[in-house]
């Protein structure tokens, strides 16, 4: 079963939504709502608006992540949203790569040079997963002013991309 990875809109909303929420609370017992994350409810608007993107994994027609983009400047943007469900992790699937491999390739060739996100120190295999893919923690102070900064993030990371 190979994934598809294509760029989806507000027609996926409940899917997105239902995926994303799952995990959030069922799988991490983190304590946020679809109130804290409006960008969900309007992904055409928040991501693709500004040059951004959403991408999802699909097998069999059924969404098994995500990965989104914002852009928050020229040559900057933020991930955001990436989730795989339980079931579809790891080196047989690979989908959470394939999901980063497809984000990095938009980024290098929309001239985005600087990679950030925002995560919370309990999903520790996703900030292993970063730090394979040769992302490096930083300090908040160190973020760009305008980085869309999440309450919930405790832990945060860079990546510069070479062409």
């Amino acid at each position: 079963m190979k994934p598809l990875i294509i760029p989806i809109e507000n027609q996926y909303e409940s899917a997105i939504v239902d995926l994303i929420l799952s995990i959030q609370q069922n799988e991490f017992n983190i304590a946020i709502t679809i109130k804290d994350q409006p960008d969900l409810l309007d992904i055409n608007n928040f991501y693709y608006a500004d040059g951004g993107h959403f991408w999802g994994a699909f097998i069999d027609d059924e969404l098994v992540g995500t990965i989104a983009l914002v852009k928050f400047s020229k040559t900057e943007a933020a991930i955001r949203k990436m989730f795989v469900k339980k079931e579809y992790r790891g080196k047989e699937f690979a989908i959470a790569q394939k999901l980063l491999n497809t984000l990095m390739d938009y980024c290098l060739a929309n001239e985005i040079d600087n990679l950030y996100l925002g995560t919370i120190s309990v999903l520790e295999a996703a900030l292993r997963f970063y730090e394979r893919n040769h992302f490096i923690r930083i300090e908040k102070e160190w973020l760009p002013d305008p980085f869309p900064l999440m309450s919930a993030d405790n832990v945060f990371c860079h990546l510069t991309l070479k062409k």
